[in-house]
């Protein structure tokens, strides 16, 4: 199953049911009387967040969402029955967003079972009987049920996890979060081996925390290139962000540098977010190297790096040290189940 992080939906809320024209005739009661009850409301469109997912496909082979419609008033006075909530589960992480130029935010969905009305069904119309009065004894006006609402939306999904993990291409990251987890990222010898967010769960001292592996960036990622920005936005939540620079490559420090600089092109607070930096592939370079290395990164104004080889399992011990600084006693952050395979293709409310 491929993982689909945006789609596009059309939702629309039920319409009311008409008012009912009925008079009562009823053996040995002599004075009859309009008695057509109201229709029912229509049903509301409710976005759920809810465990066990981690992709928006199923959005992509049904895309048109229409709570029903309420039903018609009867005669004794019967309302119609409202018609049924429709109920559409999204994985925790999900933001509704506007069709708009800006595609201005609705509504984030954070927590497992939060839920929200998006839209809310048409009321249903009146019955004759409620236009009884004085003067008019016999009404047979009605009115139809109202209508309902409507509109297209984006959801956006932005995974949930503690940690991210960031780099350029080929820095290792898949290595190293095949190392502390159960992640069982595909690993190869040249780039853009990861085509789509891998999660994993980290346990370390008796401590659990979740770990978002992203596609590697490369310089011009903000305007779109190689796989661009656009899963930057499943790090966005993360408590710190782990920065892999391989120690082996040509220029480490202009390999910080331009995931820095795509990072602050990026926005949304990912350049102030903290950061630990380590040395990838330590155990290709000898302990004068990895000081010269170090010394340079410093000197262009990194924080001290953590020497680290993901092959071997040297430096991971500090790294995880230094992670759990930053997370709270126990992480508020709910884990999904196992993320899929194949490639990452893309494609006014009231809490209930």
């Amino acid at each position: 199953m491929h993982f689909l992080d945006q789609a596009k939906i059309f939702v629309s809320s039920g319409a009311g049911g008409g008012g009912a024209v009925s008079f009562r005739r009823e053996k040995y009661i002599q004075y009859g009387g309009p008695d057509g009850g109201n229709g029912g409301k229509g049903g509301d469109i409710i976005f759920e967040a809810v465990q066990g997912l981690n992709t928006l496909i199923d959005f992509r082979y049904t895309q048109h969402f229409k709570a029903p419609r309420g039903k018609g008033g009867m005669g004794r006075d019967r309302t119609g029955a409202g018609g049924d909530d429709l109920v559409i589960k999204v994985p925790v992480g999900t933001q509704v967003l506007a069709d708009d130029e800006e595609r201005s935010l609705i509504v984030d969905l954070t927590r497992v079972g939060e839920r929200v009305k998006l839209l809310r069904g048409g009321d249903g119309g009146r019955g004759n009987a409620s236009y009884k009065s004085s003067t008019n004894r016999a009404p047979r006006q009605h009115e139809p049920g109202w209508p309902g609402e409507e509109q297209w939306v984006w959801l956006r999904l932005k995974l949930l996890a503690d940690v991210g993990l960031v780099g350029l291409p080929n820095a290792g990251k898949s290595t190293f979060i095949n190392a502390i987890t159960n992640a069982k990222a595909k690993v190869g010898a040249y780039p853009f081996t990861t085509l789509r967010p891998q999660l994993g769960v980290v346990g370390h001292k008796g401590r659990e925390f979740v770990v978002a592996d992203i596609p590697g960036l490369i310089e011009g990622a903000a305007d779109g290139a190689g796989i661009g920005d656009r899963f930057l936005g499943h790090v966005e939540r993360c408590r710190v962000l782990i920065h892999l620079v391989d120690a082996h490559g040509d220029d480490p420090v202009l390999a910080w540098q331009t995931v820095q600089t795509e990072l602050a092109a990026y926005g949304e607070g990912l350049e102030s977010k903290p950061q630990i930096l380590a040395l990838n592939k330590s155990d290709l370079l000898d302990d004068e190297l990895m000081a010269a290395v170090t010394q340079d990164l410093k000197a262009a104004g990194a924080p001290d790096p953590y020497p680290l080889s993901g092959a071997t399992g040297a430096g991971l011990e500090p790294i995880l040290d230094q992670v759990l600084g930053y997370l709270p006693d126990s992480s508020s952050i709910e884990m999904p189940t196992e993320t899929q395979d194949d490639d990452g293709e893309t494609a006014a409310w009231s809490p209930i």
